[in-house]
């Protein structure tokens, strides 16, 4: 009898720390692509990206690309995804930052739900036409969080090339990244990253509450970042258009007077073309 007991007690043992060892091993990752959304392999198309002919001032658009659906092996609920309000808070924190921008006439945050998977730039000539946006800002993610023993590298590829973010036991690792796109042209202006590590605190009791608290922090870090890098990225591009106006056409709506680089590029040119004239009106008298 004392056997049989003490077998039943080894065999319920055994169930708990298998339970237990299974809980203490967990890797959750949600991610999403702007090359999967703008290049998907199934459609065989090849993108020929023109000109751009950005109107001064511009309206844009800005939206996370969609999820995919392909996730590492899930063990919790899916509270650690980022919710569509999640999604829209951090967009409008972001799109605050650039609102202030004389060049810039309005920033609609659009909702994922407008973005079909693989929907390509077909889909962004869909969203041109209902928000009347002339250039769109597309952000994907890569975040993994992980509550074992092993440690977390996660790498996340973007399109020009793979980052590698590093982390620890409990750790929530975010990748955001911003692609500036002129929908007309189909071509990229600029692209700027966000990462950030959030070191992890979770108990088994409270698990699923903290890893939550800590997917939305990580976001919200990354997301700062990344902002931050947009503002560099934006001014070298202003830079690259000065120095070689030939990659961008810019054209000014009537009434425009914004200042920064896009102004001092228009004064350049009209100064240039105030002094071919009085050089040719001197050539002229001189004969």
């Amino acid at each position: 009898m004392n056997i049989k007991i003490n077998q039943i007690i080894l065999f319920l043992l055994l169930i708990i720390v298998a339970f237990t060892s299974g809980c203490a091993s967990k890797q959750t990752r949600t991610k999403s692509s702007v090359v999967d959304y703008l290049y998907p392999k199934e459609s065989g198309k090849i993108v020929q990206p023109s000109i751009p002919l950005l109107n001064i001032p511009i309206k844009v658009g800005i939206a996370f690309v969609p999820d995919q659906s392909a996730k590492m092996r899930w063990t919790r609920s899916r509270s650690t995804m980022l919710t569509e309000v999640d999604k829209a808070n951090l967009l409008e924190k972001v799109a605050n930052n650039f609102r202030g921008y004389k060049f810039v006439s309005d920033i609609e945050v659009i909702p994922s739900a407008y973005l079909t998977p693989k929907g390509g730039f077909s889909n962004l000539e869909q969203i041109k036409t209902m928000y009347g946006i002339d250039v769109i800002a597309l952000v994907s993610y890569d975040q993994a969080q992980f509550t074992d023993k092993d440690f977390l590298s996660l790498t996340y590829w973007t399109l020009i090339g793979a980052y590698i973010v590093s982390g620890e036991k409990n750790d929530t690792s975010t990748m955001l990244d911003t692609a500036v796109y002129d929908i007309a042209s189909k071509k990229m202006l600029f692209r700027a990253p966000g990462t950030s590590k959030v070191k992890g605190r979770a108990t088994p009791i409270n698990l699923n509450e903290e890893l939550r608290a800590d997917s939305l922090k990580s976001f919200e870090e990354a997301s700062k970042k990344m902002t931050n890098n947009l503002i560099i990225k934006l001014n070298d591009f202003k830079e690259k258009i000065k120095q070689n106006p030939k990659q961008v056409k810019i054209v000014y709506h009537d009434g425009y007077s914004g200042g920064g680089a896009f102004g001092l590029f228009e004064l350049a040119i009209l100064l240039l073309i105030m002094v071919i004239t009085i050089a040719k009106k001197s050539y002229l008298n001189f004969k």
